[in-house]
């Protein structure tokens, strides 16, 4: 299998869940699984579970997806829990993970050896993803 391919368009929060705004530090995409580097720029960042940093694998709990593209210094709003539409072709009941390609999310199968197992979130449908960042510390 191969990462999630995420149409940028079709990223849309649900009413209910809880969102954020903040400051890109890079260029990122709407659907981009993002962190926020509190420690050293205090804006986003692109997650990547195979990162030196432990922000950038969800150690410190500020994961995100990123509802909007926005350039470095740009405004972003983000999705921090709750359902959110991808556009992509997900599998209902499908636990999905932080990839170690940056800003992206895979199945299990695709985790690899150096990657932490940091979960998204369950796809509740072909299109839907409930997302709760699961950060847990162990790599592959």
């Amino acid at each position: 299998m191969a990462d999630i391919s995420i149409t940028a368009a079709s990223v849309i929060s649900a009413a209910a869940a809880r969102r954020n705004r903040g400051v890109s530090g890079a260029t990122i995409v709407a659907g981009d699984f993002i962190y926020l580097d509190a420690d050293t720029t205090g804006k986003y960042q692109l997650a990547d579970s195979d990162a030196a940093a432990a922000a950038a694998r969800g150690a410190t709990g500020k994961l995100a997806v990123a509802l909007n593209g926005a350039a470095d210094g740009q405004p972003l709003e983000v999705h921090e829990e709750g359902l959110l539409t991808v556009g992509a072709v997900l599998t209902a009941g499908v636990t999905y993970y932080l990839s170690d390609t940056p800003g992206k999310i895979c199945p299990l199968a695709d985790i690899t050896g150096g990657d932490y197992y940091v979960i998204v979130g369950v796809a509740v449908s072909t299109t839907q993803l409930k997302v709760d960042f699961q950060y847990s510390g162990v790599a592959s």
